[in-house]
């Protein structure tokens, strides 16, 4: 009985005992840092992101997620709980993405910058709500697979061309061209066949040439010679003392000698050729009028007034 006793003391005290050690345990290892609680909402999928996952800023380990569930509110969109310490400086700027540890493949929630505002992250107005959201973005592997479907349809979009480039009707053509191609590469290995006589013939040309070029050269020296020549002749008519100012000298001379002598005996004489000329017509009107004066010669003139046989004339005598 008393054996019992003992056994039945030892089994409370080691129950105690036990419980007294899972209770310190428990006070020593919690955590008494009080934390910010953030939500994350997205709907993209967060594949190998668990409970408890690590939550970093810009590489630091900042806190932990708590939850992960569906959002009530919006149908499909996922809804991640953080906490991470108060310090942590989150504001209107900050973004989340997923990253991913090394090969292992498990995830984590990355905290970054995306521009320079420092005030601090509201919560999500028009709901009750009163834990601030931060948005989701996608990383660098949701980036690469969405790319990656991009550049499997363009392949597969790529490969549809390459078939229907590549069908019987396009195949003829493409072996027409490349008959056609060996038949240019036949013609032009056998252009330097046919070109073979030109070039037999080049030197010779080449010397013609050089002589034609000799005989060019001679010419322009001659040329050169030529227009020397013209310059001096030039400059000699051009001076005072040459055939062009000794000209000009006597056209000015002779152009005085007009003026001053020709001239005047011209006037002269068209003056007595003038009144030459009026005698002339005189003598042929008198002539028209009394042809027999050729015979008789030219009456007397009329007397005049105080003259012997004047006879005054009659005015009012009818016409």
């Amino acid at each position: 009985m008393e054996n019992r006793s003992h056994a039945l003391i030892a089994g409370f005290f080691t129950i105690a005992l036990l419980t007294l050690a899972t209770l310190l345990a428990i006070w020593l290892g919690r955590d008494k840092i009080q934390r910010i609680p953030y939500e994350i909402v997205t709907k993209s999928s967060v594949s190998g992101l668990n409970l408890q996952a690590v939550v970093r800023y810009k590489g630091i380990k900042v806190g932990n997620v708590t939850d992960i569930d569906f959002d009530a509110q919006v149908p499909g969109q996922i809804v991640l709980r953080l906490e991470v310490i108060p310090d942590t400086p989150v504001n209107n700027h900050t973004i989340a993405t997923l990253a991913y540890q090394g090969v292992t493949g498990i995830a984590f929630v990355q905290l970054d910058e995306d521009g320079n505002n420092t005030q601090p992250v509201a919560a999500l107005s028009g709901t009750d709500n009163s834990v601030p959201r931060i948005p989701l973005r996608a990383g660098t592997l949701q980036n690469l697979e969405q790319r990656g479907v991009a550049i499997l349809n363009q392949t597969e979009e790529l490969t549809k061309r390459l078939n229907m480039l590549l069908d019987s009707q396009n195949q003829k053509t493409i072996m027409n061209s490349v008959e056609n191609i060996n038949k240019a590469a036949a013609a032009w290995q056998a252009l330097p066949d046919k070109l073979e006589p030109s070039l037999a013939q080049l030197p010779g040309l080449i010397s013609d040439t050089r002589n034609t070029l000799s005989s060019v050269s001679q010419l322009a020296q001659d040329a050169s010679k030529l227009t020397g020549n013209l310059n001096q002749f030039s400059t000699q008519l051009q001076s005072r003392t040459g055939p062009v100012a000794r000209f000009n000298a006597a056209l000015d001379q002779l152009s005085d000698s007009i003026n001053l002598d020709t001239l005047p005996r011209i006037q002269s004489l068209t003056g007595e050729a003038r009144t030459s000329l009026r005698t002339i017509n005189r003598s042929a009107e008198e002539l028209s009028e009394r042809p027999q004066s050729l015979l008789f010669g030219r009456p007397a003139a009329a007397p005049g007034p105080g003259e012997p046989g004047f006879v005054t004339p009659n005015l009012a005598a009818p016409k």
